[in-house]
């Protein structure tokens, strides 16, 4: 064999190694390329439509007056879920630190396995006893919470209840379980019990509900609720992430307020509202369902045990509540202050006596651009719209603070006024 066959045997396989290759690579930037050029057609869908969330950037730690990149000196924050000013009380930051010092940064390790410290022990404790239930578990969300619940606890000979307009998380952790759904319309009793008569053959029904709608502040009405639920031997739940740590007498939440703590069975919140802001979640109920859930719920499972100092300062916002409610019913007057102040000035707010104070706007640009200028006035507020909200009702929600004084109050609602009447809101 002459070496001139040699050397053509050797580079035909090269050759072909190097096509292939070549074809490989074509094929797979062909399909990066596509993609990307799916997803630019999605983003640019959402900028046409006015509902492009930016995200503003904080310089300074959160509270009633913050620091907001590209905008000169103090703003005003109307617009958080700090309900009680407590991410930024003394003692709450002290304790995260002092927690931060004795126990570490964080676990590295799921609760089951060496995750859990005697301060995660004792803020269980501490929010059972909070609520008047037998037991708690915490979970690195409330969204974490809502996922973990609904499959350990239903499974296809039961029946789940859910209002048209629960929270996200609530619907996706309801989607887990193997149960049957029934969506009932939004706070309507009739059309629950409707849906208790057509369960009545399921072996477990749970009636759930936010205690308080984030995006308009409405409250469940709880006692026809547990009433039916009672009637028609019915479990129920209640989301009350915008709730614990400010209605009721003590602070206890929407069970409280309306007097059915005892006719509320499970009971999900967050510690990343009212309770220090920092993160984290939790579900109290009976002590059977909390021990079921250690086993069997996903989230608790295989998530990282909640920080140190995130523990820290939870236990001590708790503690800080259960001493006094001092706090918690100082919002009743500045929450009037403001709904008050903004009807008169001709404005629709949604809601009733809620902190969360819904400007009803109607049209996403219009609500995106109104909190833009909201803004240069030196007042932080944002636009909410579709998907977050039904189309065709854009809101600015306004979120008041036990921190904000009288005079932030009215200097937020002269900055809407100004707004409301450059773009012909109000009159």
């Amino acid at each position: 064999m002459s070496l001139r066959v040699i050397i053509r045997q050797l580079k035909n396989p090269l050759r072909d190694t190097f096509r292939s290759q070549n074809v490989s690579s074509i094929r797979r930037y062909a399909a990066i390329a596509h993609a990307r050029s799916v997803l630019e057609g999605e983003l640019e869908t959402i900028r046409a439509a006015g509902t492009w969330k930016g995200e503003r950037v904080i310089t300074s730690s959160q509270g009633p007056h913050i620091n907001v990149e590209g905008s000169r000196g103090d703003i005003l924050n109307f617009c958080a879920n700090n309900y009680l000013g407590l991410s930024s009380h003394p003692e709450v930051i002290q304790a995260g630190i002092e927690a931060l010092q004795k126990y570490g940064a964080g676990l590295s390790s799921v609760r089951f396995i060496c995750g859990t410290q005697d301060l995660h022990k004792h803020l269980e404790k501490k929010i059972a006893e909070f609520h008047e239930r037998e037991d708690c578990i915490l979970y690195a969300s409330c969204f974490d919470a809502n996922a973990g619940l609904f499959e350990v606890l239903l499974g296809p000979d039961d029946a789940v209840l859910s209002d048209e307009l629960n929270h996200a998380s609530i619907i996706d952790g309801i989607r887990l379980c193997r149960a049957q759904r029934f969506r009932y319309k939004h706070m309507n009793l009739d059309d629950l019990e409707e849906k208790l008569k057509e369960s009545q053959s399921c072996r477990l029904r749970l009636v759930v509900t936010d205690g308080v709608f984030s995006m308009d502040g409405g409250v469940a009405p709880l006692v026809g609720i547990c009433d039916l639920a009672e009637q028609y031997g019915a479990l129920v739940f209640i989301d009350e992430c915008h709730a614990t740590g400010f209605l009721g007498l003590r602070g206890r939440g929407t069970d409280e307020l309306l007097g059915v703590m005892d006719k509320v069975h499970i009971v999900n919140s967050t510690l990343g509202k009212a309770l220090g802001g920092a993160a984290g979640g939790y579900t109290v109920g009976p002590k059977p369902l909390i021990d079921l859930l250690r086993q069997r719920s996903r989230p608790y499972l295989f998530s990282n045990s909640l920080p140190p100092p995130v523990v820290g300062s939870a236990t001590r916002a708790v503690e800080l509540l259960m001493a006094s409610s001092e706090i918690a019913q100082s919002m009743a007057s500045k929450t009037m202050r403001f709904r008050n102040s903004m009807t008169q000035a001709g404005f629709t707010i949604a809601g009733t006596a809620h902190p969360i104070c819904p400007v009803m706007l109607g049209d996403a640009r219009l609500a995106s651009n109104m909190a833009d200028d909201m803004l240069k006035l030196g007042v932080y507020v944002i636009g909410f719209s579709y998907p977050v909200v039904p189309k065709g009702k854009a809101r600015i929600r306004v979120q008041i603070s036990a921190a904000h004084t009288e005079s932030d109050i009215d200097r937020a609602v002269d900055a809407f006024i100004q707004t409301g009447r450059k773009h012909g809101v109000i009159s």
